[in-house]
C-alpha cells in the first residue's frame, strides 16, 4: 500500500538541463503533458495579447460588470450567439461589435468595458493574461477529482476574477506570508554542503555542488501527493500540518507555473525542513528507481554522477534532515564564535522567485566562486563518503582555535616565505607521494582513502522504542552483536546483545559493502561530561587497515559535536596498547564523582580516559601533521642556507679597532642559539639560575615597558600585528609554574620580548631602545651563570 502511494507521484527526468513541472491536478504524470499544457497557455496568451483590440474588449467583457445606468448587477457581458464547440479559428471570426447586447441585461458590450477605453495597452494585457488563467482554472476545477485540491483552485478561481472586475493586482490572503519557515531548503541545502564539503578541493567541491542543483531542482518541480493519499500512505503522520503546507505549495509554487498572474515561488526558498521530511523519504526512493530504469538513456557524463555520486549524496543527507539536531537547520549557522553573525556565503542559489516558468528553464544556478569560503566546521569526508555517524561537529561552536583565524600577518618569518613556502605545499605535485606501505604514511591512511572512494561508510546507530524500526539499523545492529561476539569471545553474548540493542546506547558502525565489518558501542552522559565506551571491535579478516583509528577519529569527531570532551572505558590487556596510540592513558582527568556509579566495571581490566580538544579536526588530523612537517622542512632547508651565507671579512681592524663584541660580527646572532653552554641538569639548580636571572632582568631600569602584558588600548592593532605576545609577568608564571624545564625555552621568551617591541615600534622610539639595551644586559647575566659560552 505504501508503495503503491508513493509511486503515484510524479517525478520529472534525473540530470535534464530543462526540468518541466506536472500540470496542477495531473494525478501524479510525470510532466511531459504538463509541459505541453503550460507551452499551449503561453501560445494562446501570446495569440491574444497581438490581437486587435476590439477583440480584447470582447474577451474582457465577459469578466467585466456592466457599468450601464441604473446599477446594473450583470458581472459579465455574455454574447448572443455563444460561440459552437468546438470553436471557430480565428480566420472564420466575425468581427467584434461594441453595440451587441448581452444576452443576460441586455446592455451592450461597450457599456461593459467603458472602464477599459483609457486603459494601456501593457494593462490590458495583463489583465487579458488573468482572464486566460482563470479560464484554466475553470478546467482544472471541473477535471480534479480531490476535494482539497478542487477546493484550491476554486478559492484561486475566484481571486483572479476578483482581481479582473477590480482591474487590481491578485494578491494572496493569508494568515502568513512566504516564506513559510526558516532556514528554507535551499538554506539547508546550503549549510549541508558548507558543513560536510567546505574542506574538499575544488573539482570534488563542483561535484557535490552538481548534485546539489540536481536535488533542489527536483524539489522545485516535485508534484506532491494530496492530503488524502498521504493519509493512505501514512496514517500517523501530522495531516493537518501537511495539508497546510500542500495548499501553500498549490497557492505559491504549482499553480503559479501555469498561471503567471500570480506571484511564482520557488518550493525550495519558501518552505523548510517540515515540508521536505514529508517528502524525502518518497522522493529519494522514487528518483533512485527511475536513476536505475533509465540508466541506459542518461548522456554518459551524467551516468556516474547519477548512478553513484547522487545516491550517497542523498543518504548523507537523509540523515541531517531527520536528525533532530542537525546543525544545518540552525538559524545561527556560522554565528561567531564572539556571538557575531558571519555572512553566510551562498552555494547553491535557488532560481529567481516570482517568475513564469516558461520565460527560463535554465537550471539552479550555482556560484563556484563563493564555494571556497571557509567553514569552521571540518569534514573528514570525501564527495564519495556517506555521512559519517550522521553528525558533525556544529560550525557555530565557539572553538579556541576560531580566534586565531585573524589574517596573516608580519611576525618571526617574512611573509614573503610563508607565503612562498605555503604556495609549494598546497601544491599536490610538490608533496612527495607517502605509499601506504611505508613507515611514514599514518595509520588510518589507507581507511581515509577507502572513505573517500566510497568503499566504507560510517554511521551512528541505534534501537529505539519510540520510533519504528529501521529494517536496514536492525539489520546493521545485528551485524555489530556478530562482530563483537566473534571478537570479544571472553564477553557473554547476551550481555552484548542486551547493550548492542538497548535504546540508550549508540553504535558507531562501519559499513563495507553494504555489511557490518566494525564499530565502536558507546554511552553518552551530558549531565556527567562523559561518554562511556562498551565495545570497540573490528572483525579478524580486516584488521591491520587502520579501520580501528579512523573509527576512533570519527567518534571524537561526533562527541565535539555534541560537545562532550572526555572518554572512560576499561580497556583489557589486549587493548591497552590501542587506546594508547588513540590517545587514552591511566591518567583520568574526569573527577571520580563524576563517573562512579555511571560507568560499568569489569574486573582484571584497566581504566583508561582520553580528553578531546575540540580545535583538532580528529579525522583529518594526520594530513595536517603531514603538511605541517612538509612547512617545517621547508622552512628548515630555507633557513640553513641563510646560516651557510658567507659573510665579507672584518675591516673594521684596518681602522685602528682593538676590540668589538662578539655578537656584532655578522652571522654570529643566527647561530646564537647553537652555541654550547652548560645545560643545568638539576631541576631545582636550572628553576634557581633562571629566577635570579629573571630577577635581575625584572630590577633593570630599562624593564619597565616589558613588566605587564600590553595592553589594547594602550596599543591599538598590537595583537594582529604581534600573534605571539609575551612578557615579564607571563615569564614570572610559567617559570613558577616550573615551565622552563630548559634554558633554551627561558631565553626563547626573552628574546620573543625584544623581537616583538622592534617588530611593532619604530627604531627612533623608547621602547625600541629600551629593547636593545634591556636585551644586551640580559646576555650579559646569562654568560655570568654559565648557560651560554661567553
Amino acid at each position: 500500500m505504501a508503495d503503491s502511494a508513493g509511486i503515484q507521484q510524479g517525478s520529472p527526468a534525473i540530470g535534464a538541463a530543462g526540468l518541466v513541472p506536472a500540470a496542477p491536478g495531473a494525478g501524479g504524470t510525470e510532466g511531459s503533458g504538463a509541459a505541453r499544457g503550460s507551452a499551449r497557455i503561453a501560445v494562446k496568451k501570446a495569440q491574444l495579447r497581438s490581437s486587435p483590440r476590439p477583440k480584447k474588449l470582447e474577451k474582457l467583457g465577459v469578466y467585466s460588470s456592466c457599468k450601464a445606468e441604473g446599477a446594473c448587477k450583470c458581472n459579465g457581458w455574455k454574447s448572443q450567439n455563444p460561440p459552437p464547440t468546438p470553436p471557430q479559428t480565428e480566420q472564420q471570426s466575425n468581427a467584434v461589435n461594441l453595440q451587441e447586447p448581452c444576452r443576460s441585461c441586455s446592455h451592450t458590450l461597450g457599456d461593459h468595458v467603458t472602464h477599459l477605453e483609457n486603459v494601456s495597452e501593457e494593462e490590458m494585457n495583463r489583465l487579458l493574461g488573468i482572464v486566460l488563467d482563470v479560464e484554466y482554472l475553470y478546467t482544472c476545477i471541473h477535471k480534479e477529482e480531490d476535494a482539497d485540491t478542487k477546493q484550491v483552485y476554486f478559492s484561486l478561481f475566484k481571486l483572479l476574477r476578483k482581481s479582473i472586475l477590480q482591474m487590481g493586482k491578485p494578491m494572496l490572503e493569508a494568515q502568513e506570508s512566504p516564506p513559510f519557515e526558516k532556514p528554507s531548503i535551499e538554506q539547508g541545502v546550503n549549510n549541508f554542503v558548507q558543513y560536510k564539503f567546505s574542506h574538499l578541493p575544488s573539482k570534488e567541491r563542483q561535484t557535490i555542488m552538481e548534485l546539489a542543483k540536481m536535488f533542489l531542482n527536483q524539489i522545485n518541480y516535485w508534484q506532491l501527493e494530496t492530503p488524502s493519499q498521504r493519509r493512505q500512505r501514512v496514517p500517523n503522520d501530522d495531516a493537518a500540518g501537511y495539508k497546510v503546507n500542500y495548499t501553500r505549495w498549490l497557492c505559491y509554487c504549482n499553480v503559479p507555473q501555469f498561471c503567471d498572474s500570480l506571484p511564482r515561488y520557488e518550493t525550495t526558498q519558501i518552505f523548510g525542513r517540515t515540508l521536505l521530511r514529508s517528502v524525502f523519504t518518497v522522493m529519494r526512493k522514487q528518483l533512485l528507481e527511475q536513476a536505475r530504469q533509465e540508466k541506459d538513456k542518461l548522456p554518459p557524463e551524467k551516468r556516474t554522477l547519477i548512478l553513484t555520486h547522487f545516491p550517497k549524496f542523498l543518504s548523507m543527507l537523509e540523515e541531517e534532515v531527520y536528525s533532530h539536531n542537525s546543525p544545518i537547520w540552525s538559524q545561527d549557522f556560522l554565528a561567531g564564535a564572539a556571538g557575531g553573525q558571519i555572512p553566510i556565503h551562498t552555494v547553491i542559489s535557488a532560481a529567481s522567485v516570482a517568475r513564469p516558468l516558461y520565460y527560463s528553464t535554465s537550471p539552479v544556478s550555482v556560484d563556484p566562486s563563493t564555494c571556497g569560503s571557509v567553514s569552521p566546521a571540518r569534514k573528514a569526508a570525501s564527495v564519495l563518503e556517506p555521512n559519517p555517524a550522521g553528525e558533525k561537529r556544529k560550525p557555530s561552536e565557539p572553538l579556541p582555535h576560531e580566534e586565531n583565524k585573524r589574517p596573516r600577518v608580519v611576525g618571526d618569518i617574512p611573509m614573503d616565505l610563508i607565503n612562498e613556502v605555503m604556495a609549494t605545499i598546497t601544491d599536490p605535485a610538490a608533496i612527495p607521494e607517502t605509499s601506504l606501505l611505508s613507515a611514514h604514511s599514518a595509520r588510518d591512511e589507507a581507511a581515509r582513502l577507502e572513505e573517500r572512494r566510497g568503499v566504507i561508510e560510517f554511521h551512528v546507530i541505534g534501537n529505539s522504542l519510540n520510533q519504528k524500526p529501521n529494517k536496514r539499523i536492525l539489520m546493521w545492529l545485528v551485524g555489530l552483536q556478530n562482530v563483537f561476539s566473534h571478537q570479544l569471545p571472553r564477553m557473554p553474548k547476551e550481555y552484548i546483545t542486551r547493550l548492542v540493542f538497548d535504546p540508550k546506547h549508540k553504535t558507531l558502525s562501519l559499513i563495507k559493502d553494504g555489511r557490518v565489518i566494525g564499530g565502536i558501542c558507546f554511552r553518552m552522559f551530558p549531565s556527567q561530561g562523559f561518554t562511556e565506551i562498551v565495545f570497540c571491535a573490528v572483525t579478524s579478516n580486516e584488521q591491520v587497515k587502520g579501520y580501528g583509528t579512523h573509527l576512533m577519529n570519527h567518534l571524537k569527531e561526533y562527541h565535539i559535536k555534541h560537545e562532550i570532551l572526555n572518554f572512560l572505558t576499561y580497556a583489557d590487556e589486549y587493548a591497552i596498547g590501542y587506546f594508547k596510540k588513540q590517545g587514552f592513558s591511566k591518567d583520568i582527568k574526569v573527577p571520580k564523582s563524576k563517573y562512579v556509579g555511571y560507568i560499568k566495571d569489569y574486573e582484571g581490566a584497566t581504566l583508561m580516559g582520553c580528553e578531546l580538544n575540540p580545535s583538532i579536526p580528529y579525522t583529518e588530523f594526520s594530513v595536517i601533521i603531514k603538511k605541517q612537517k612538509e612547512i617545517i622542512k621547508k622552512l628548515i632547508e630555507r633557513k640553513q642556507a641563510q646560516i651557510r651565507k658567507v659573510y665579507p671579512g672584518l675591516s673594521c681592524f684596518k681602522d685602528g679597532v682593538r676590540q668589538i663584541p662578539i655578537e656584532s660580527i655578522p652571522g654570529i646572532r643566527m647561530l646564537f642559539f647553537f652555541s654550547v653552554g652548560k645545560e643545568l641538569k638539576d631541576p631545582d639548580q636550572l628553576y634557581s639560575t633562571l629566577k635570579t636571572i629573571l630577577q635581575h632582568v625584572k630590577s633593570h631600569q630599562n624593564a619597565w615597558p616589558f613588566m605587564e602584558p600590553v595592553k589594547k588600548t594602550e596599543a591599538p592593532g598590537y595583537y594582529q600585528v604581534i600573534r605571539f605576545p609575551m612578557d615579564l609577568k607571563t615569564m614570572s608564571e610559567r617559570l613558577k609554574s616550573r615551565y622552563y624545564t630548559t634554558r633554551k625555552l627561558f631565553m626563547a621568551d626573552m628574546q620573543r620580548i625584544f623581537t616583538n617591541c622592534r617588530e611593532y615600534n619604530p627604531p627612533e622610539s623608547e621602547y625600541y631602545k629600551c629593547a636593545n639595551l634591556l636585551e644586551k644586559f640580559f646576555y650579559t647575566k646569562i654568560k655570568e651563570a654559565g648557560l651560554i659560552e661567553k
